[in-house]
């Protein structure tokens, strides 16, 4: 895990997760450093991870007060549930599918939630950052967020690419991967995550992407992402053409017990 200062108010908690055949998968959750400060996302739900920790060396998480999920998905709510207890006066930002899809999980504090959707505002104080839907997504309750103080986009599961390595995924700047990997990454990760996307009019889904390019965002904060500052052309040339990039066929049964096999430790020879 790495955490990475930003100049834009944001402090990135960098993690990643290993995909077997695929690469390392940035998991990344942000700080936005305002008047109520705002966590976005909370990390992996892994044994080995201890998010609250890990944010006590950014900020007291006594001072958090809103804890902002893009979704409800595993790789967004390792630390929820411990970070409301060590944060009292937070309030989890969320939608009326997202708490549906949390309370299958544990009996949820409702009076410690903030319905948000898609174009409505937050007041934090010295900023009132706004819900965006994201072109590509993996849960219907995902809001992105707009930070308009800084014109900063946190993107949730969009503009995502598994990496070559770790070390590549855990990188503070998104420069520091090859623009082939990036862009075979970004194409793979669409067809894994959103297959859906192959199915969808290409027009309205190139339309859903404007309302990001009309943002021209300064930063784009993705979780699964480094930081991607100067690269808006870039990544939002790929998008269109995800619907018709080859789909993901994953390893069948067959494939997996080959794999194995390649485990299996020899039998000895008989003497």
């Amino acid at each position: 895990m790495q955490t990475h200062r930003t100049d834009q108010d944001v402090t990135v908690l960098a993690d990643m997760a290993e995909i077997p055949g695929l690469g390392s998968l940035p998991v990344n959750a942000f700080v936005i450093h305002t008047e109520q400060p705002v966590v976005i996302d909370t990390g992996l739900s892994t044994d080995d991870k201890d998010f609250v920790s890990w944010l006590s060396g950014t900020i007291d998480p006594a001072d958090v007060r809103w804890i902002w999920l893009t979704h409800p998905d595993r790789d967004h709510t390792g630390g929820l549930y411990d970070l409301l207890e060590a944060a009292p006066q937070a309030r989890v930002v969320t939608t009326f599918l997202g708490v549906g899809i949390l309370d299958t999980e544990r009996p949820w504090p409702m009076d410690r939630v903030y319905l948000l959707n898609p174009g409505q505002q937050l007041d934090v104080g010295d900023r009132l950052p706004s819900g965006l839907r994201p072109p590509l997504f993996d849960n219907p309750a995902t809001v992105g967020v707009v930070d308009h103080k800084t014109g900063a986009l946190f993107s949730s599961d969009c503009l995502r690419s598994p990496l070559p390595t770790s070390d590549a995924a855990l990188a503070g700047d998104v420069h520091e991967v090859s623009p082939d990997d990036l862009r075979a990454g970004q194409l793979l990760w669409a067809g894994v995550d959103s297959p859906w996307v192959h199915n969808v009019d290409p027009a309205k889904f190139r339309a859903s992407i404007d309302p990001i390019r009309t943002l021209d965002p300064s930063t784009i904060f993705s979780t699964h992402l480094p930081t991607a500052r100067g690269l808006n052309q870039t990544l939002l040339e790929m998008l269109p053409e995800t619907p018709d990039s080859p789909p993901f066929v994953g390893p069948d049964q067959a494939a997996l017990e080959a794999m194995l096999a390649q485990f299996e430790p020899e039998m000895p020879v008989p003497a």
